[in-house]
């Protein structure tokens, strides 16, 4: 395969060869960056353990990785228009590389935390790099096979990750969840440069950079993320630091939302929305991020929290929802060619959306076998929403604007990700207290389960040597562990259950899109 040169007229153009290469380098940087936002949710007792952190601290090591993939994928338009998508690409991958070597090397959490977040931070432009260079490359109904890899990528790296990295934590050390990164990491920071070759770089767009805008909008989705993971823990706005965050917050929001509409080369093109089928397309991707991350960031809490299960337990526990996608992968790219990718959409927002549901009738002895049917429903809905959502939303633009709208489609997954798993974090907080208190105003020591219960307990402590008053000490600390666990149960139900809600507004949403296919969307689109 020869080095391209100079940037051809048009790169549809290309030997299929190169341009099927050169997609591969740009999805395998898309996959580990997409995968590393839960590798380790199936591991995060082990590092706790490794690092001497607390449940709240742990949390985050996926979200300040969130937070910094947030903060830069809106920027990644401009700067592969600045930079070329190659050396943009080229760079991400480094950057990603040498952080992921540093987080397997952290020292303690503090460390974790700040490497994690530069980790996703230097890593997030190979996420709507490959979507718009995919759709630069392949014309017409090639298209579907570039959108359907996407798609099936985008939705199977979350889905996978725990799995591999409850794997890896039981087989080697928590510390190779980053180093799994250091081979592919070099390979595609070696040979983008080589083989990408799309577009050329601008730098005098540096002299009219929107930073005003990158600026306004670091404050609010920084400090918004900040509020919703801090919140439940620091009594909200009782705490002065909550309090301030959130004034920032809004502050910057408004000001970025007069800012994107009214400068003329915003960092964020929101005048996009108005194309009907990129809007609701966007709000489907926040929609389907939301159920994405949060599924795969419930299930291994709650297995490890209720059940006690380890790494590798969970990473089994969670193999079947990357199974069925794989299964639902083959049957949708034979469909696609046949039935209208609408109904393939609905039919996929469906069968998510029932397989969040169908968590809600969940107990304390959930283990893999009850989880099947939920997470095969979730795999295969997974499987036939996302591509079609994502030929929905970037196969409506026209190629000037691909660049700038493709960084708030995919922030809009990830934001609906980052914010899910912080609003599932207050709701295991608050509701697990409110469930406590509900479940405590039924325990009277009156009561014959109850009685039975003490008993047994004084009667084990004291056939192994302890004195009546330890024995109904121990009797009262497992009523607590019992209630403790019953609470937490319905808190999971009741997150399971607000999750799944929301794919009825999606579904509502698509009865307003315009018909779509894989075709390239006309010059003069609008």
């Amino acid at each position: 395969m020869s080095k391209t040169t100079s940037v051809p007229m048009n790169p549809a153009d290309l030997p299929t060869g190169t341009k099927v290469f050169a997609f591969s380098l740009l999805c395998l940087g898309f996959f580990m960056a997409t995968l590393d936002i839960q590798i380790v949710a199936s591991s995060l007792k082990d590092i706790g353990g490794g690092l001497s952190a607390s449940q709240d601290e742990l949390s985050w090591v996926q979200t300040s990785y969130l937070i910094a993939e947030i903060l830069v994928i809106p920027m990644s338009g401009w700067l592969t228009r600045v930079f070329s998508t190659r050396w943009v690409f080229a760079f991400s991958a480094f950057g990603f590389t040498l952080t992921s070597m540093l987080c397997g090397l952290a020292w303690d959490i503090n460390s974790m935390i700040l490497f994690r977040a530069l980790q996703g931070a230097l890593g997030a432009a190979m996420i709507p790099t490959v979507f718009t260079t995919a759709f630069v490359l392949f014309p017409g109904k090639q298209r579907l096979i570039a959108s359907t890899t996407i798609g099936a990528l985008a939705s199977l790296a979350p889905t996978i990750g725990p799995v591999i990295g409850g794997w890896i934590t039981d087989q080697w050390s928590w510390h190779w969840l980053f180093y799994l990164n250091l081979v592919p990491g070099a390979l595609v920071t070696v040979l983008v440069p080589r083989f990408v070759n799309v577009d050329h770089a601008d730098l005098s767009l540096l002299k009219r950079g929107d930073y005003l805008g990158i600026l306004l909008m670091s404050g609010f989705l920084g400090c918004l993320e900040y509020v919703l993971e801090e919140g439940p823990r620091k009594n909200w706005f009782g705490d002065h630091a909550i309090l301030f965050c959130t004034w920032i917050s809004v502050i910057c929001g408004f000001l970025f939302l007069v800012h994107a509409f009214t400068a003329k080369e915003p960092i964020v093109d929101l005048r996009a929305l108005a194309i009907l089928n990129f809007g609701i397309g966007s709000l489907l991707s926040f929609i389907t991020g939301i159920g994405l991350f949060c599924a795969v960031f419930l299930t291994p809490v709650f297995l490890s929290r209720v059940r006690g299960f380890d790494s590798l337990q969970i990473g089994v526990a969670l193999l079947s929802v990357g199974c069925f996608q794989l299964i639902a992968l083959a049957a949708y790219s034979f469909l696609a060619r046949f039935v209208d990718m609408r109904l393939l959409m609905v039919f996929g927002l469906i069968c998510f959306g029932v397989g969040c549901y169908l968590y809600v009738p969940l107990t304390n002895q959930w283990g893999w076998h009850e989880l099947l049917i939920p997470q095969a429903l979730r795999g295969i809905g997974q499987q036939f929403c996302v591509p079609p959502i994502v030929t929905m939303a970037l196969g409506s633009l026209p190629p000037s604007r691909l660049k700038s709208a493709s960084g708030l489609f995919n922030l809009m997954r990830n934001l609906g990700g980052a914010i899910g798993i912080a609003v599932c974090s207050t709701m295991l907080n608050d509701r697990l207290n409110l469930h406590y208190e509900r479940l405590d105003e039924h325990v009277s020591a009156g009561r014959p389960v109850i009685e039975a219960l003490l008993r047994d307990q004084a009667a084990h402590f004291a056939a192994v040597g302890g004195d009546v008053l330890n024995g109904a000490a121990a009797g009262l600390g497992a009523l607590h562990a019992l209630l403790m666990r019953e609470a937490l149960v319905l808190t999971f139900s009741d997150t399971f259950l607000a999750v799944s809600l929301c794919f009825v507004v999606g579904l509502a949403s698509v009865l307003f899109s315009r018909p779509f296919g894989n075709t390239a969307p006309p010059p003069d689109a609008h």
